[in-house]
C-alpha cells in the first residue's frame, strides 16, 4: 500500500473550485432523483413483489454505508476520482484502476441508458436520434464550465421534485388506495427481495458524482461530508414516498405490468391530466441524471489519464472554463455512439454491476482509514462491502455475467500493460 496517511499529490492542472454544500447537493440529487425512479420500480415490483419497500429498505442501508465510507474518503483525498483515487492511495494502484475502470465503462452504459429514457419520452418513433441530441446538448452544457452545469441541475431537480410530488398527492388522495398494497405476501421471496434491492440501488448512486467533483468543490473537507448524505437522505424520503403511494394505487401486480409505472399510477388515481406533466417530468429527470453522469464519467478519465492508465492526453484542462475538454468530448462521442445501439435493459443491468464493484472498492478502502484521517465505525465499511458483492451477484444471470467479463478483461488489460511497460507511478 502507498503512503496513505498522505493525501494525493498536487497536479499541475488543476480544477477550479466553484462548488458548495447547496451545489453539491443539488448535483447528487439530479444524479440520484432522476429517470431511475421513473423506470426502476416496475422491474423492482416483478422482483420482489409485495416485497418491494423491502428490497428499498436493503438498497438504502448499502447505499448509506458506501455513501460515509465516500464522504471520509473523499474529504481526506479532495481530488477528481472517486474511488480511483481511494482505491489506489489505501489498496494500490490495480485496485484503484479497476474501480475506475468499473466506474467509467458501467456508467458509461448508464449514460447511455438515461439518453434513450429521453428518446423514449419525448419521441418514441425517434428515441435514438433524440437520445444523441441530447448527449450533444449536454456535453456542451459540461465543456461550458461545471457552475453551469450546476445552475441547470437546481432546475431539474425542482422540476422533477414537483412532478414527484404531484404523483404522491394524487395517489394518496385517491379512492383507489388499497392499504393491501403494502403488505408483505406470500410473493415476496428473500432471492427476489435481494435482486430488487440491485436494481433499486441503481437510482440511489448518484452520490458518487460529488465525490468525483472533489476538486471542484470548495473546502471539500467539510463541503462533502455533509452534502452526501443530505443527498441520500432527501432521496431515501421521495423514493420511499413514491414507492408506498404507487404501491397504493396499482398494488405488485399492476406495477409489475406497468411499462410506466408513475403514468399508470396517475392514470389509476383518475388524474388524467397529471399523465403528460408526468412523461415531461420523466424526460427532465432523465436529462438531469445523464447530465451529472457525463459530468462524473469525464472527471473520473481525467484522474486515470493523469496516471496515464488512459491516454494522457485526456488530462487537458480547458484554459478558459477550467474543464477536462478533451475527456468530456471523448465521453460524449462514446456515450453518443452507444445511444444509437443499446438496449436500455442490457445497460442498466451492466451498469448496475459496474457500479456495485466500484463501492465495494471504496468500502475495502476506507476499512483501511485510521481514526486520526475520519475513519467511520468499522461495522459501516463491513457492511457496505459485504452488500455490494451480495447485491452484485443477485442482480440477473445475464448482467452478472456480462459485468464479470469486461472487470476480467479490464484487469487483464492493466496487467498487459505493466508487463510491457513497467509501473506508471
Amino acid at each position: 500500500m502507498n503512503d496513505a496517511s498522505k493525501p494525493a499529490k498536487e497536479v499541475p492542472d488543476e480544477l477550479q473550485r466553484r462548488l458548495g454544500v447547496p451545489d453539491a447537493v443539488m448535483m447528487g440529487l439530479g444524479s440520484m432523483i432522476g429517470a431511475g425512479i421513473f423506470a426502476s420500480l416496475a422491474p423492482a415490483a416483478r422482483a420482489a413483489g409485495s416485497g418491494l419497500l423491502v428490497g428499498l429498505a436493503l438498497a438504502a442501508v448499502v447505499a448509506y454505508c458506501n455513501a460515509t465510507s465516500s464522504a471520509r474518503l473523499a474529504a481526506l483525498y479532495p481530488a477528481s476520482g472517486g474511488t480511483y483515487i481511494y482505491g489506489r492511495e489505501r489498496l494500490g494502484e490495480f485496485w484503484g484502476y479497476l474501480a475506475g475502470w468499473a466506474f467509467v465503462v458501467g456508467k458509461t452504459a448508464s449514460c447511455a441508458a438515461m439518453a434513450l429514457t429521453v428518446g423514449s419520452y419525448i419521441w418514441p418513433g425517434q428515441a435514438h436520434a433524440v437520445a444523441v441530441a441530447a448527449v450533444v446538448a449536454l456535453t456542451a452544457v459540461n465543456y461550458a464550465g461545471v457552475h453551469k452545469s450546476a445552475l441547470l441541475t437546481r432546475v431539474i431537480v425542482a422540476v422533477v421534485l414537483a412532478v414527484l410530488a404531484a404523483v404522491v398527492v394524487a395517489s394518496l388522495t385517491s379512492g383507489a388506495s388499497d392499504m393491501a398494497g403494502l403488505d408483505i405476501g406470500a410473493d415476496a421471496t428473500a432471492d427476489g427481495v435481494l435482486q430488487a434491492a440491485g436494481l433499486l440501488f441503481f437510482a440511489f448512486a448518484g452520490y458518487a458524482r460529488i465525490a468525483t467533483l472533489g476538486e471542484e468543490v470548495r473546502d471539500p473537507g467539510r463541503t462533502i461530508p455533509r452534502a452526501i448524505p443530505i443527498a441520500l437522505g432527501i432521496a431515501l424520503v421521495v423514493y420511499t414516498l413514491v414507492a408506498a403511494s404507487v404501491l397504493l394505487v396499482l398494488g405488485p401486480d399492476r406495477l409489475a405490468a406497468a411499462g410506466a409505472p408513475l403514468t399508470e399510477a396517475a392514470r389509476a388515481a383518475g388524474a388524467d391530466w397529471l399523465v403528460p406533466v408526468v412523461r415531461v417530468g420523466a424526460a427532465v429527470a432523465a436529462l438531469g441524471s445523464l447530465l451529472a453522469l457525463i459530468l462524473g464519467v469525464s472527471r473520473t478519465t481525467l484522474a486515470m489519464a493523469r496516471d496515464r492508465h488512459l491516454p494522457h492526453a485526456l488530462a487537458a484542462v480547458h484554459p478558459k472554463f477550467k474543464v477536462p475538454h478533451r475527456a468530456e468530448l471523448l465521453v460524449g462521442a462514446i456515450v453518443a455512439l452507444a445511444a444509437t445501439t443499446t438496449d436500455v435493459r442490457g445497460a442498466i443491468g451492466f451498469s448496475s454491476f459496474g457500479v456495485l464493484a466500484y463501492y465495494a472498492i471504496a468500502n475495502a478502502s476506507a476499512w483501511t482509514l485510521t481514526p486520526t484521517e475520519g475513519r467511520p465505525a468499522r461495522i459501516i465499511p463491513v457492511i457496505g462491502l459485504a452488500g455490494c458483492l451480495v447485491l452484485a451477484f443477485a442482480l440477473p444471470l445475464p448482467s452478472v455475467i456480462t459485468g464479470a467479463a469486461v472487470l476480467l478483461a479490464g484487469a487483464a488489460a492493466y496487467r498487459t500493460r505493466r508487463m510491457l511497460a513497467g509501473p506508471t507511478r
